[in-house]
């Protein structure tokens, strides 16, 4: 993917792209990342599906979407209006309808590759694949040989070892990687004992949970060769220079599209006052300039393997 700038909006917070049609041009994004498509048409979770909590959002959406068939006849033809390559989230119960969703959008104008959704913690089958890195290699295996495009799996925080999960999905033919999903979290209301939401725990999302995407996305970046996609509480450039500084190449922004949905603009002019500021002309000149602790200790306090 040639990309223009290294911001993307994450999926699920920017739809199909009809809700921002009236706040941003076209082309503003340098990729747009749908909300997740499956074969089937999925109605969702039970309200209520979102709550505010402290420095974030809970939401249980549970992959709500119209279905392939509509995708491709209402969504798509909406979405490519845009004008900038289209990287779809592809949700599936198996395999076998991961790969339907990829067969049919192959080869459609502006769809540039595919993000592999194997982490939303809302639904059974995200925490099937994305907490058994053999799963993940098993369906990017089935999937890559159905695309030229870019392929790219979206890995869960909900793990031990994350950057377990990513080299699985690199040794299997993932083109990259993007994290962090959601974590899985809850709220209560305890007069009533009963959850703030219609499911019993959901996913916690914004600037809560950016120290640990920030920390996941250097355990990856150390850990595989291909690019890293950070998300994760993402509100500023300040922010996209610190992923960027402990190994990502591009970032997705998401649940601050909801409080500024025309933040783009100001983001990017942001980001080259602040390359500018510190004496650099491009992000290559921050990309992975955060020292490991070890280099930084003098000899005798570094710990020996």
């Amino acid at each position: 993917m040639d990309l223009t700038h290294p911001v993307l909006p994450a999926s699920g917070t920017f739809g199909y792209g009809e809700e921002f049609e009236p706040f941003l041009p076209p082309g503003t994004f340098s990729a747009i990342v749908p909300k997740s498509i499956s074969v089937e048409v999925r109605c969702g979770n039970p309200p209520p599906r979102a709550v505010e909590t402290p420095a974030g959002l809970l939401n249980s959406i549970g992959l709500q979407n119209p279905g392939l068939d509509a995708f491709v006849s209402d969504y798509l033809p909406r979405l490519q209006r845009y004008g900038v390559p289209l990287l779809v989230n592809v949700v599936g119960r198996t395999v076998e309808e991961y790969c339907t969703v990829v067969e049919a959008l192959e080869g459609k104008h502006l769809v540039a590759g595919f993000e592999l959704n194997v982490s939303c913690p809302n639904v059974k089958e995200g925490l099937r694949f994305g907490l058994d890195p053999e799963a993940t290699a098993t369906l990017i295996r089935a999937v890559r040989p159905l695309t030229t495009g870019v392929l790219m799996a979206k890995l869960t925080p909900n793990v031990t070892d994350i950057a377990e999960q990513a080299l699985a999905a690199e040794e299997a033919g993932a083109d990259s990687v993007s994290l962090i999903n959601t974590i899985r979290a809850m709220a209560v209301d305890w007069r009533t004992g009963e959850s703030s939401i219609g499911t019993e725990t959901g996913g916690l999302s914004g600037p809560a949970i950016r120290p640990i995407a920030l920390r996941m996305t250097m355990e990856v970046a150390r850990a595989v060769k291909v690019p890293v996609c950070a998300i994760g509480g993402i509100c500023s450039a300040q922010h996209i220079l610190e992923f960027i500084s402990v190994g990502a190449s591009l970032v997705q922004v998401g649940t601050h599209l909801y409080r500024e949905p025309t933040c783009l603009p100001e983001i990017l002019q942001e980001l080259r006052h602040l390359l500018a500021s510190a004496g650099m002309r491009s992000l290559d000149d921050v990309r992975g300039n955060f020292h490991q602790l070890q280099d930084r200790l003098p000899d005798r306090e570094r710990q020996v393997p």
